[in-house]
C-alpha cells in the first residue's frame, strides 16, 4: 500500500509537472470536500424543514443527485497519485528492481487506456445533455425541481482527464525507473510494508498534536 509520504520530488521535470498537477488534484479534492459538506448542510434544512416547519426542503433529492458526480469523481486522480486506490499488492508487494517497475507501468499502461476511454464516453455523455440553444443550456433536468443536469455530467469526462494526466505522468515515472534501475523514483507512489505504513500514521498524528 502506498501513502501520500512516500512521493519522491527532486528538480527533474517529471517531478515539477508532478507537482503542478497534485496542486489542481488539491483543487479538485477540495471541491469534492465542499461537495459532501453542502449535501451535508441540505440534509440538516431539510430535516429542520420536516421537523419543524412540516415541510422538508424542496428538490433535496435533485440535488443530490447533481452533487453525487463532484463527490464520486473529483478526488479520483488525487488519491491516484497518493496510490490510495484499492489494490491487489499479494503479487507485486513481493517484486523488486526492475521487474517491480516493468509490473508497474504494464498496470499503469492499462489503466490509462481505460481512462481515455471513460473520458470519451463520459464526454459524448454530456454533449447529448448540453445544449446552446436550449433554456439554461440543458437537454434534460432533475425530475422534481427540473435542475439541469449537464454540469454533473461535465465532472465525469474533467476528472477523468486529470487522471489520464496523472496516469501519464506515472507511466513516465515507471519507465524511467525501469530504464535507469532506480530503487526509488519520483513522482510515483512507492509500496509501503503495513510497519511503514502504521510508523508513518504515528508519525502523521504526532505532528498533528503539536
Amino acid at each position: 500500500m502506498a501513502g501520500p509520504t512516500n512521493i519522491l520530488s527532486d528538480g527533474s521535470a517529471l517531478s515539477r509537472l508532478d507537482r503542478a498537477l497534485f496542486r489542481v488534484e488539491g483543487w479538485l479534492a477540495l471541491i469534492a470536500g465542499l461537495a459532501v459538506l453542502g449535501l451535508m448542510a441540505l440534509a440538516v434544512v431539510s430535516v429542520g424543514g420536516r421537523n419543524f416547519l412540516g415541510r422538508p426542503l424542496s428538490g433535496y433529492v435533485d440535488w443530490i443527485e447533481l452533487a453525487m458526480p463532484f463527490i464520486a469523481f473529483l478526488a479520483i486522480s488525487y488519491t491516484q497519485r497518493l496510490g490510495g486506490h484499492v489494490r491487489m499488492d499479494i503479487v507485486i508487494g513481493r517484486l523488486g528492481g526492475r521487474t517491480l517497475w516493468a509490473a508497474e507501468w504494464l498496470t499503469t499502461l492499462l489503466t490509462l487506456a481505460l481512462a481515455v476511454a471513460l473520458c470519451w464516453g463520459t464526454w459524448q455523455h454530456f454533449g447529448r445533455s448540453f445544449d446552446w440553444d436550449m433554456p439554461r443550456f440543458s437537454r434534460d433536468s432533475s425530475i422534481d425541481i427540473g435542475l439541469p443536469l449537464w454540469p454533473a455530467k461535465l465532472v465525469v469526462p474533467v476528472a477523468f482527464a486529470i487522471l489520464s494526466l496523472r496516469l501519464a505522468l506515472q507511466l513516465w515515472g515507471f519507465g524511467r525507473a525501469f530504464a535507469r534501475g532506480e530503487e526509488r523514483p519520483v513522482a510515483v507512489p512507492l509500496i509501503e510494508s503495513a510497519a511503514e505504513v502504521a510508523a508513518a500514521e504515528a508519525a502523521a498524528l504526532e505532528r498533528a498534536g503539536r
